[in-house]
């Protein structure tokens, strides 16, 4: 029974870890985005809300559906039939078009609030963070491997 709690506690620990790591992120692509897009107080107090709620549709649209595809991947492609992988073609397909039909809804929304050169930027901007985010992770990385 101290065993179940032990592995309850440190199983809890670390999902909490994961959500702090999970917030900090979130909380430095707000203040990337705010800062390249120049929004303003106004802007900013509408734009927020309907990004955000994107971005939940977003996560939840590709949690839900590449889950699958990933595990099937990690049964293996040898083992994978033609069937199964026009399957996860098509699944596949089925986010990508999930995330341009959002992307319509969002900036349609969004032109309302902000200019069409700041919807632009926003794409640019989202791009450029992953890309900084993914250089940091692969400098620490190479840190922890020295």
């Amino acid at each position: 029974m101290k065993k179940l709690a032990i592995l309850f506690f440190l199983l809890a620990a670390t999902l909490q870890a994961q959500d702090k790591k999970h917030e900090k992120i979130r909380a430095l692509k707000a203040a990337y985005i705010t800062e390249k897009l120049a929004l303003t107080s106004a802007e900013a107090e509408k734009f927020w809300p309907i990004y955000n709620r994107y971005q939940e549709k977003f996560h939840a649209l590709r949690k839900k559906e590449r889950n699958e595809i990933f595990q099937k991947l990690r049964d293996g492609l040898d083992n994978l039939t033609d069937a199964e992988a026009n399957e996860l073609i098509d699944k596949n397909l089925s986010i990508e078009s999930g995330e341009l039909e959002l992307r319509k809804q969002m900036t349609a929304e969004l032109r309302n609030v902000i200019s069409p050169k700041k919807i632009i930027i926003l794409k640019k901007t989202e791009n450029d963070f992953k890309r900084e985010l993914l250089g940091r992770y692969r400098h620490n990385q190479e840190k922890r491997k020295e």
